[in-house]
């Protein structure tokens, strides 16, 4: 009994690896979400892609698929992590380009797009990322992909704070460099101009109640893949940050901010594997909010699988 026992948990146990390597990291998914959070003389909604992890290979051609069928937004956030691997510059520029917002084109860069992915042991994930011992990398090609990227209108957001204007919204924006390597900027944060719709985006959550505390509304961050690995009833078991597993992903409130936490499109070409945690590209329409929601932005959401 005990070894018939042990024969079914172990191929349910590799049915559940084939499923996370041949089908659900390539089972991506558009989740589609409504905040009323824009002010309320916004002269109207304002549509935002938010793209995070996108760890693009040479010979990946699924992702870029995807992407092209997606709708034109107004604005494009991504959140780093282009590439998979250095050698993939070009696949990842082309991958993105047909999603180009119609009104700006942001990102950040994240630690995959700086240096190499190395092979790992799973269970560090499982050490805080304060404990652990920093490794050496091979350098990537940040520079050729920022490059890359400006030349197409992108904007290069790495601890910069600029202001612009979104069809006559004004808006103040500040990004951070990847807080998980130690190179956002905080001094980038405090706000110069709080009269305007505040954005900040960044690769790891880790600075998001920074971000809060300085008057931002709007916060983008991607980087926990959103656990990549969920159990039913657990949920996430690590998110690679300082949130806890069960601020994995989703739409977080943290003091007057809204987190758009992306559980992301990729996985480390290490690791290509996620289980109860489909790649998702996250799709927010910014509608004004109400006068009775100016202290509580109500937020309603539907899922479009594609």
């Amino acid at each position: 009994m005990l070894v018939r026992t042990l024969l079914a948990l172990t191929a349910l146990g590799g049915l559940c690896v084939a499923y996370g390597v041949l089908l659900e990291r390539r089972w991506y998914r558009l989740d589609r979400r409504t905040l009323a959070i824009l002010p309320a003389e916004a002269p109207r909604p304002i549509s935002v892609l938010h793209l995070s992890d996108l760890h693009v290979v040479t010979r990946g051609r699924s992702l870029g698929r995807f992407l092209a069928s997606l709708p034109q937004p107004d604005v494009v956030v991504v959140t780093g992590d282009f590439l998979g691997e250095p050698e993939a510059v070009d696949a990842a520029v082309t991958a993105v380009r047909p999603v180009r917002g119609r009104l700006a084109s942001w990102f950040v860069l994240g630690s995959n797009d700086l240096y190499a992915p190395r092979a790992s042991n799973p269970l560090r994930y499982l050490i805080p990322p304060s404990k652990r011992r920093r490794r050496r990398a091979r350098r990537g090609r940040p520079a050729e992909l920022v490059a890359r990227l400006a030349a197409e209108g992108w904007t290069d957001l790495d601890n910069v704070r600029t202001t612009t204007e979104l069809d006559g919204l004004p808006v103040e924006v500040a990004g951070l460099h990847d807080a998980h390597i130690d190179r956002a900027d905080l001094t980038v944060l405090p706000r110069r101009a709080p009269e305007r719709f505040g954005v900040a985006v960044m690769h790891s959550p880790d600075a998001a109640p920074e971000a809060a505390a300085c008057g931002y509304d709007l916060v983008f961050a991607g980087h926990t893949h959103g656990g990549q690995v969920r159990l039913p009833v657990v949920g996430a078991l690590v998110t690679n940050s300082s949130l806890p597993p069960r601020l994995a992903s989703g739409l977080i409130r943290i003091g007057g901010a809204w987190l758009s936490l992306s559980p992301g499109l990729g996985t480390s070409k290490y690791a290509p594997f996620r289980f109860l945690c489909r790649p998702t590209a996250i799709w927010l329409e910014l509608r004004p909010a109400a006068p009775a929601d100016a202290q509580a932005s109500a937020t309603t959401r539907s899922n479009t699988r594609t």
